[in-house]
């Protein structure tokens, strides 16, 4: 005796193909765009109303020389490294140059958005260190950190190899 019935997929092949489905209409549409990125402003910070006014009697003497900023110790800096490219294991790769120049890596993974170049970004008050950190790797873009990012060190975001 010979049965006949209808026989359906199992739950999980019809969910496979639906990801696969959505995952396929994603990529159509999101790519081909322009690189878009966030414009961050900056809050003014606020100026001091009680200005010193100039007196008639000050003597006028050459200014006394500024005194020079102590060098950035690549040692102390905390740096993290994120690919944001299709390039396997080159945060890997540039974690372990930054680590070799001296600077105190702390970790490397990958980043997810969109950011037109690799970029260093800085917390304000590691400016010069990210200026010296791009000088050292051949990165032409540094940036103020992001909301986000952490404050206590430096960020390199990756979009492709480094020269």
């Amino acid at each position: 005796m010979r049965q006949r019935g209808l026989l359906f997929p199992s739950p999980v092949v019809m969910l496979s193909i639906i990801a696969v489905a959505m995952a396929a209409i994603a990529f159509v549409a999101t790519r081909g765009g322009e690189p878009t990125e966030r414009e961050i402003t900056p809050v003014a910070e606020p100026s001091s109303s009680a200005a010193p006014s100039p007196t008639a009697s000050a003597p006028t003497t050459s200014a006394p020389a500024k005194p020079r900023k102590p060098a950035v110790k690549r040692g102390d800096v905390y740096v993290e490294v994120y690919n944001n490219s299709g390039i396997s294991g080159l945060a890997g790769r540039v974690a372990d140059r930054a680590t070799t120049v001296g600077w105190s890596v702390v970790g490397s993974d990958n980043w997810y958005g969109t950011i037109p170049t690799s970029t260093v970004y800085f917390p304000k008050r590691l400016e010069r260190a990210a200026k010296l950190l791009a000088r050292d790797l051949g990165v032409k873009r540094t940036q103020p950190a992001v909301s986000g990012m952490r404050e206590d060190r430096l960020t390199l975001v990756l979009t492709g190899e480094l020269d």
